[in-house]
């Protein structure tokens, strides 16, 4: 009976799956699809496309519910204190950090940036990085931690030094990891028709370094915070929709080979499919928001119960640091209750309506997106799956244009940090719905995975591995057709 029930679960899942991903010859682009204009479904947001577009509370979610939306964002603007204090529900900031509160890392709850201070003819110098940190691990050194490695129970090792994470703040009396140092060098792509786009290369280096030496096998890798709308919907996808796209092998010989990424789940302990972060290296929302508390603010949480953060065994000082773990608050810095209530607002962060589906630009531009082969990785469209006590993420028709699955992007754009099943040439596919409003929100804002592209146009030019052909066939095209195609990202 129990195999009867999968298989049919499967026969449904293959089903929708055709229904969701319409071959580019059965759709027609004279007019936008069903629905297609509501990128979250009933939960979209019907408010302005201004500086605050991607503030609000899913369009759908219970008007019981928005309290608790309202509480959950007081948290995640919440500014932390150093301990001691006399605000003791606030303190316990670091000893080492990126930064004070959530939202100075995902400004607008959009897409952070690189360092853009203290520049010099040689790069970005010296300037604390607060919506962009540097990942630090080395390889596995012994038989054990190859063996960690190959059972998913760990996705990679930190620095025996500096730890997992590069901090540069910290609290008085201590002595801040670094700063990160961006070389940028120029490359100027020619596209056909003439017109010629300049290219930031960047190369990254650690300066100013408080602990001593880096490991002579030290990997980094830069990340910008990435916007959080659509969190919750994107954790609505059911496993098996993006199992199904899956094709580590290409057997269908077309050239894209995603696959998953498979993480250890502290919260459940067992291991789960990873569709957080630019590898998808988490599993949970929960563990991501969490992940973060621990390493960007250095505060104890649930799952990272050290008051000290990513402090190692030998920055001794961190560790003996005052800490903000209090009784009255289950023994940590970052209670359960507030964990809760920012996954509760993450959660429901409402994606806006896109304004212009039926534009004939668009339309345009969405037939030049299918016909190059964007959608290859890129998916538009899935149906949520129905989550018990969680209506608004239910059920829902949405349009993120991701397939979550991680692809080889090419040596360019390689960080050479393993991270997980991520190779260091793998990045999971990044959602492109809200990417037109992305510098409406934060003006400084720029785009792939480190930041180094200024507008979409320039990330495009960095796609390479599985996605070069799509990535050439965008050059190809006429100067009208790549703004027509420009145009239809401008209008997710």
């Amino acid at each position: 009976m129990k195999n009867i029930f999968l298989i049919f679960i499967l026969i449904v899942s293959m089903v929708w799956l055709e229904v969701s991903s319409q071959p580019s010859s059965m759709i027609d682009f004279s007019k936008a699809e069903k629905g297609e204009a509501f990128s979250a479904g009933e939960g979209s947001s019907l408010k302005m496309h201004d500086s605050k577009a991607f503030k609000h509370p899913l369009s759908n979610l219970p008007q019981a519910n928005l309290i608790d939306f309202s509480v959950g964002f007081a948290f995640f603007k919440k500014l932390w204190v150093s301990s001691p204090s006399t605000t003791t529900a606030s303190d316990g900031l670091g000893p080492l950090y990126n930064a004070r509160s959530c939202i100075a890392c995902h400004i607008g709850l959009g897409r952070g940036h690189p360092p853009l201070a203290a520049s010099s003819d040689k790069g970005v110098l010296g300037y604390p990085s607060v919506s962009m940190m540097l990942r630090l691990s080395i390889p596995p050194q012994t038989k054990a931690e190859y063996a960690l490695l190959k059972s998913h129970k760990v996705n990679s090792f930190p620095d025996p030094v500096y730890g997992g994470q590069l901090q540069g703040v910290a609290v008085r009396g201590l002595s801040a990891e670094g700063q990160i140092n961006i070389d940028y060098k120029e490359r100027v792509i020619e596209l056909v028709g003439g017109e010629k786009i300049t290219l930031r290369v960047p190369r990254y280096s650690i300066i100013d370094k408080g602990y001593g030496k880096l490991h002579t096998e030290l990997m980094m890798s830069p990340r910008v915070a990435p916007s959080l709308i659509g969190m919750g919907l994107l954790s609505a996808i059911s496993e098996q929709d993006i199992q199904l796209r899956s094709d580590p092998d290409d057997v269908n010989k077309d050239g894209i080979s995603g696959r998953v990424n498979q993480v250890w789940s502290v919260e459940y302990k067992r291991i789960m499919l990873g569709r957080y972060g630019y590898k998808a290296g988490m599993p949970t929302l929960n563990a991501q928001n969490q992940d973060a508390f621990h390493n960007d603010l250095g505060l104890s949480t649930a799952l990272g119960q050290e008051p000290w953060g990513d402090c190692t065994t030998q920055q001794t000082l961190c560790r003996r640091a005052p800490h903000g773990n209090d009784p009255q608050f289950d023994f940590l810095e970052v209670p359960t209750l507030a964990t809760d209530a920012v996954l509760f607002f993450v959660e429901n962060i409402a994606v806006p309506k896109r304004h212009y589906a039926n534009d004939s630009q668009v339309l345009a531009g969405k037939h030049l997106f299918h016909k190059i082969g964007c959608i290859s990785c890129h998916q538009p469209q899935y149906k949520t799956q129905k989550i018990i006590g969680k209506p608004a993420l239910s059920e829902q028709i949405i349009w993120p244009y991701t397939d979550l699955l991680l692809h080889d992007m090419g040596e360019e754009l390689a960080d050479h940090r393993p991270e997980g099943r991520a190779t260091g040439r793998e990045w999971r596919t990044a959602p492109l719905w809200g990417i037109g409003l992305t510098q409406t929100v934060n003006k400084k804002a720029m785009f792939l995975h480190d930041g180094r592209a200024k507008t979409v146009q320039e990330a495009i030019l960095w796609h390479g591995g599985e996605a070069q052909v799509a990535r050439d066939r965008f050059i190809t095209l006429s100067k009208i057709e790549r703004k027509q195609l420009l145009i239809f990202l401008g209008a997710l």
